[in-house]
């Protein structure tokens, strides 16, 4: 990953599940009523313009190769953003969004209801061990990511590299360019939520990436796009 120049990392732009599990958590719900399988969420209205206002500003930054989560509402951000920037554009599944497991589809007050001893299993073990039956902890996220980005970095090494994905990314990339401990990683996490569209980006200085842009929506607001902010979904970020 140090081998490269620049790197960006997008989250994609608000979902239809984005806006099913927000009224879920605010309606005190405990299942999220979403038809899709979890890789076919599609992006809602509002995230296709998030996406076009990212194309805007990912023009002027002029990205040689744009590695995409599998996943439909990341794959829908990258077209729409992509546009006319001429990327190459690579879809890798190592890039997914984190597995819940038995999680899935639970708000934080359905987790709590159905599934007591897992919530005190997570609360004793913590965000970043944590692996919920049939799902993935944040570690193995990052296995997955260091493999991808160790290759991206020695495939295009000097390169401009933008990654369209998922909230756990944004932060789990942080962690490997800026080489955090999970305390500080935790300490990120606990007081960020990613937002949809979100910027985050890192620049070669030296034999180091340097941190530039976190989380950043300017260029949603200076193109009219309305920003969101997920909720607590499944009382993880995902």
């Amino acid at each position: 990953m140090h081998r490269l120049d620049w790197l960006a990392v997008v989250r994609h732009g608000l979902s239809t599940g984005n806006v099913t599990a927000q009224d879920a958590e605010a309606g005190g719900a405990e299942l999220i009523d979403i038809p899709e399988r979890d890789a076919d969420v599609p992006l809602a209205p509002t995230g296709r313009d998030q996406a076009e206002a990212v194309g805007r500003w990912l023009s002027g930054q002029q990205p040689g190769l744009a590695v995409v989560s599998p996943y439909l509402r990341a794959r829908q951000t990258a077209e729409i953003a992509l546009g006319s920037i001429p990327a190459e554009i690579v879809v890798d599944e190592r890039l997914r969004d984190r597995e819940l497991g038995v999680l899935d589809l639970l708000t934080a007050r359905g987790v709590q209801a159905r599934l007591p001893a897992e919530a005190r299993r997570r609360e004793r073990l913590g965000k970043f061990y944590y692996r919920p039956p049939g799902g993935e902890s944040w570690a193995d996220v990052l296995l997955r990511l260091r493999a991808l980005l160790r290759e991206i970095g020695e495939d295009h090494p000097g390169g401009r590299v933008v990654l369209f994905a998922h909230e756990a990314t944004v932060l789990m990339v942080r962690y490997l360019a800026e080489r955090l401990s999970e305390a500080e990683l935790m300490a990120i996490a606990h007081g960020t939520t990613i937002a949809n569209c979100s910027v985050s980006t890192w620049a070669r200085a030296g034999d180091r990436l340097e941190p530039g842009l976190f989380n950043s929506v300017e260029h949603l607001h200076r193109h009219d796009a309305p920003p969101t902010r997920q909720e607590d979904v499944n009382a993880e970020p995902v």
